[in-house]
């Protein structure tokens, strides 16, 4: 099959969605379906991979990570797509790509189907704060609810997300397919050449967070759980691995909390190498977000023999509800404060729940997840009498 995706981010934006889009992309591929990308220009180094056309972007004044794709740079398109044999098109964000997604669809006469990766109830207010929370959270379900309805069905990457549009109305068939991980990407990494980079000491008890630095993650929950387990272990450290709108804020209240020689903030890292070694030179890796729909990172942290402290809320129950390789603690600051203390002082735990999550992580593979999507593509895809093109453009 060929397929288009379209979408408001991908790398070098770093976060879940470009993360997804990657790994379904690879897969599908290796499968024999061909997909091709629509995703924005960013400023800076591009990552080059084949079949991706870039769009103009502009600035976005409330996420200035992000970017807003030119619509008619995007329209302009329209006589190349036809000529390319798509069977379906696949929008994996709310925005730009949702609506030019839709028409791109019509004009094209295939269906369309969506990934629905955000949960916006428990995320728009955290960006526009001057607007009461309950009417945010009223608009992003009329608007999800909306939006959903209008695909011919729609992706979600956890049980919980689901249930969630159920509770909206959303009326179009609804498949869960979480986002798979290559585990090729995760088997290597040098531990001690991170450590070294930041000068921590070989015995130093590390605790990782890998993620967007971000309000709805919920970090100072876990600098909050630091705080309690210190009066315990004072020789802890907490890692943060990312950039975000959560920064600066962040960086103040551990100034504020005299945290300074316990939280390091390391920003992105290159995926290929040094987060692998960031990873590696973690004794445990902590995450408590209330609005994740997956949680890849955990994925990925289980990959590579990290024990996961996590709380179970949302998508992240899919992954660590089964408690392989994860302690999942009651989602309150005392009791993960509890659970770092207790997995930190007992290494042979930490060896079989590393044991344990390498061999979980095993059971997430990229390629069956990415047979399953190509099978609901198979499914929703129109027949077209027509012959395949001989050559696309893109």
């Amino acid at each position: 099959m060929r397929i288009l995706m379209i979408s408001d981010v991908y790398f070098p934006r770093v976060n879940g969605v470009s993360t997804s889009i990657q790994t379904f992309r690879r897969a599908l591929d290796a499968l024999g379906h061909r997909v091709d990308l629509i995703a924005p220009e960013y400023n800076g180094p591009r990552i080059e991979e084949s079949g991706i056309s870039r769009i103009p972007s502009r600035y976005l004044p409330l996420d200035p990570e992000d970017r807003i794709m030119k619509a008619g740079k995007i329209r302009a398109l329209r006589p190349q797509l036809r000529e390319c044999g798509y069977d379906l098109v696949h929008v994996q964000t709310p925005f730009v790509a949702h609506y030019l997604g839709i028409e791109i669809a019509d004009a094209l006469g295939v269906p369309r189907i969506e990934t629905y990766h955000t949960f916006f109830e428990e995320y728009l207010f955290h960006y526009v704060p001057f607007v009461p929370k309950r009417v945010l959270r009223a608009a992003s379900r009329r608007l999800s609810r909306a939006q959903c309805n209008q695909m011919d069905a729609l992706i979600v990457p956890s049980m919980a997300m689901g249930e969630v549009l159920a509770r909206y109305g959303v009326r179009v068939p609804v498949h869960v397919i979480p986002t798979g991980i290559p585990l090729g990407d995760f088997a290597a990494g040098n531990g001690m050449v991170f450590r070294n980079k930041w000068r921590i000491p070989t015995e130093r008890p590390v605790l990782l967070y890998v993620g967007r630095v971000a309000f709805e993650k919920n970090i100072d929950f876990l600098m909050r759980a630091l705080q309690r387990a210190l009066a315990r272990m004072p020789e802890l450290l907490l890692v943060i691995a990312g950039e975000g709108p959560a920064s600066a804020s962040l960086k103040r209240r551990a100034a504020r909390w005299r945290l300074q020689e316990h939280v390091v903030f390391v920003g992105y890292l290159e995926r290929s190498v040094e987060l692998l070694d960031c990873y590696r030179a973690a004794d445990a890796f902590v995450f408590a977000s209330r609005t994740e729909t997956q949680g890849l990172v955990l994925l990925e942290a289980l990959a590579l023999g990290v024990p996961v402290i996590s709380t179970a809320v949302m998508g992240t129950r899919d992954i660590v509800g089964p408690r392989r390789g994860a302690v999942v603690p009651a989602d309150d600051e005392t009791a993960f404060a509890d659970a770092i203390v207790a997995v930190m002082r007992d290494a042979g735990w930490r060896a079989r729940l590393a044991d344990e999550g390498r061999a979980y992580a095993r059971e997430w593979k990229a390629e069956p997840l990415a047979r399953k999507l190509a099978a609901v593509y198979e499914s929703v895809a129109a027949r077209r009498a027509s012959p395949e093109p001989v050559s696309c453009p893109l």
